[in-house]
Parts: C-alpha cells; sequence; structure tokens
C-alpha cells in the first residue's frame, strides 16, 4: 500500500467526510432556510467561515484517530489485526507526528475563526475536543463509559459548534428578527445534537462489546468487562427505545406539519432500520454479530444526517 493510502486509513477519510457532510448539510439545510425565513436577522457564519470550521473540525477529528491508533496498537493487533496502520504501514514516530500536526493547526484554525466570528467558544472547545481525544485515548476509553460519553459528546459537537459560531449570548442586544432566528437553530441543534450524542453513545457500547477480548487481555474496564454482555445489552437497548421513542415524538410534529415525505423517510431508513438493530442486539452474541449491528447504526447515523435536506424544502 502506497504513503497516500495508508494515511487515508490512518485518519478514516470516511469518516471525516461525514463529519464534514454534517455540517455544510446543517448549514445550507437549516441556518441559511432559517436566516431567509426572518428577514432583518444576520448570519455570522459565512461560507468562507464554514470552509474554515469544516477543516478544522476534520483536522481535529484527524487527530484523533491518529492518536487513537497510536496507543491501542497492542490491542488492535488482537481485535483488529487486518485494518492495522501504525507499526504496520507508518511508523510511530510518524504517527505522533502527524497528530502533533494536525490538531495544531485545526487550533490555530479554530482561533482565528473565533476571532472572525467574536465566538471564543469556538477556540476554546475545540482546543478542548484536542484534549479530550488526547485523554481518550490514554486512559479514559479503557474506563467503564467515561470514554464513550466524551466520544458522544464531540460527535454531538459537530452540529452544536455551527449554532455556537452563530449565537453571540447576549440576546438583549439582538433584534426580534435575530432572537427568532437563533432560537429556531438552537432548537434545530438540539435535536441533531441529541440524536448524534445518544446514536454515537450506542455505536460506542456496541463496539465495545465487538472488542472485548482484546480489551480483556489488557485490562481494560469497558462497560461489557465490568457489567458482563448481558448487561451492556441491556444498557444499549434502553438507549435505542428511549431514541426511538423520541423519534416518534418528533414524528408527531411533522404529522401536524404534514410533512409526508420526511415522515416516510424517517419511518424507513431511521424508525424501521432500528427496531431491526433492537431485534439483532438481543440475539447478538459473537464479535461478528456486533460488528454486523455497529456497521448497521452507522447507516442510521448517515440516514439521520441525511434527513437535514427536508428543512430546506419544508421551512
Amino acid at each position: 500500500m502506497n504513503p497516500l493510502n495508508a494515511f487515508i486509513r490512518l485518519i478514516r477519510f470516511p469518516n471525516l467526510v461525514f463529519i464534514a457532510l454534517t455540517q455544510v448539510l446543517f448549514y445550507f439545510c437549516i441556518v441559511i432556510p432559517h436566516h431567509e425565513s426572518y428577514p432583518g436577522s444576520t448570519v455570522t457564519l459565512t461560507i468562507a467561515n464554514l470552509v474554515l470550521l469544516v477543516i478544522a473540525s476534520v483536522l481535529i477529528a484527524g487527530a484523533g484517530y491518529v492518536i487513537n491508533d497510536y496507543f491501542d496498537l497492542n490491542i488492535d493487533r488482537i481485535n483488529k489485526p487486518e485494518r492495522l496502520v501504525v507499526e504496520k504501514l507508518i511508523k510511530r514516530r510518524w504517527a505522533i507526528l502527524w497528530h502533533f500536526s494536525l490538531s495544531a493547526i485545526g487550533l490555530l484554525i479554530s482561533i482565528y475563526l473565533s476571532w472572525k466570528t467574536r465566538s471564543p467558544l469556538v477556540g476554546i472547545f475545540n482546543f478542548l475536543s484536542i484534549v479530550l481525544l488526547w485523554f481518550y485515548s490514554t486512559n479514559f476509553k479503557k474506563q467503564v463509559l467515561i470514554g464513550n460519553v466524551i466520544i458522544s459528546l464531540l460527535t454531538a459537537w459537530v452540529v452544536l459548534v455551527i449554532y455556537v459560531c452563530e449565537a453571540k449570548f447576549n440576546l438583549s442586544r439582538q433584534s426580534e428578527a435575530q432572537i427568532y432566528f437563533l432560537t429556531s437553530i438552537y432548537k434545530m441543534a438540539v435535536v441533531y445534537g441529541g440524536f448524534a450524542f445518544i446514536i454515537s453513545l450506542i455505536r460506542e457500547v456496541v463496539k465495545d462489546i465487538e472488542d472485548m477480548e482484546g480489551d480483556m487481555r489488557y485490562q481494560c474496564k469497558t462497560l461489557p468487562i465490568v457489567w458482563g454482555m448481558p448487561s451492556s445489552k441491556m444498557f444499549v437497548a434502553v438507549w435505542l427505545i428511549i431514541l426511538m421513542i423520541t423519534i416518534l415524538i418528533l414524528q408527531l410534529y411533522a404529522f401536524q406539519l404534514q410533512w409526508w415525505w420526511m415522515i416516510l423517510y424517517n419511518c424507513l431508513l431511521i424508525l424501521l432500520p432500528l427496531i431491526i438493530i433492537l431485534g439483532k442486539l438481543l440475539r447478538a452474541k459473537t464479535s461478528k454479530d456486533f460488528g454486523s449491528i455497529s456497521t448497521m447504526i452507522k447507516g442510521v447515523m448517515f440516514a439521520g444526517i441525511l434527513s437535514m435536506i427536508f428543512f430546506k424544502f419544508y421551512n
């Protein structure tokens, strides 16, 4: 494998495309249409700033994947020997250099973006993301739930950062149109950020169950190792049910607005797969079973993000 392909595998390029797509869709399908619905409102995040935000998010996430592979080398030799990149295709010293380089560039862009948008929280939280990704890889990943929650929060941040760029948190000085605009995109950020958090938490625990063998050998204290597989499956099942109930409640809102195509889409590509996942989860026993479930959950995540497109037409 040539160095470029090895690097693309190292930074999980498809996942980075997913992050970029999420932010671009939220901007063009939710932020801009809501801005157009409230004449007199203004958009802080210009297209140029959006490009910078996407680049920063992608670089920081890529750095996180690199450092995770760097510290997970021994565990991955057991759990995923066919997917090894660090040491097998890229030397460890180059991996750590890539991590620091990508993190530094992502942080510098974030600081510049904070200055351009007058929103210091972007730089602060992106710096915190870099720190959390480091400690996740070195420590938190091996502890009960802490690592899972961190990754889920960072996944939600991919959506929430768009709102943070827009909001100045001094609504008393804003026009009425601007307040309505910010309030409306805040609600959408909470909906999609909440979806991202829950579905990511579900997938992270499923992946921990899948990787139990290697994790046990290196004294990790992940949820399935500490609680056992049956309790971990129940934990995932509860969150799946919570997610399905939440989506059903949102469908009732869409029903009142007669958003029929969106309801059909969500039922066929989100709710139905979640029901299938729940059934497969209850029957799952082997690592291969949980690997299949993890892939299906990723498909639901993708479908959930694509549902933003409907707001381009329904707003």
